[in-house]
């Protein structure tokens, strides 16, 4: 009687464990962080992202603007950045690139914080 009492305990004990496990909400982008560049729906939110992440990724050059717009100076600044960490140069913030912005920009509105909801990233 007594094993059968500690069999049933492990059982609650492991489906308790599993529930909570399962409850957690596991860190992943943002659904609605869609791809940023010429020809995609850009949100002023993700393009500051990758303004103000790259000011801060890249320690020399000229600071670009940080005002939520895209247009042909971010897009020629995310080349760079994409060329100097070996991504491919296309001037498109995807998967890839937005994760690189995400480790390498700012800590404070990089990693899982403020930018991360509003970049692509794995």
């Amino acid at each position: 009687m007594r094993l059968a009492s500690m069999a049933r305990a492990a059982g609650i004990a492991a489906a308790t464990a599993l529930f909570v496990v399962g409850a957690v909400p596991q860190a992943q982008a943002s659904p609605s962080a869609g791809y940023i560049g010429d020809g995609y729906a850009n949100n002023s939110h993700g393009v500051w992202c990758v303004q103000h992440l790259l000011n801060t990724a890249q320690s020399e050059g000229v600071q670009i603007p940080e005002d939520g717009l895209w247009g042909p100076i971010t897009k020629q600044d995310v080349e760079q950045f994409q060329y100097g960490w070996g991504l491919t140069p296309d001037g498109i913030v995807g998967k890839a690139t937005g994760q690189k912005l995400l480790d390498k920009g700012d800590p404070y509105y990089g990693g899982h914080n403020y930018c991360y909801t509003y970049l692509p990233s794995y």
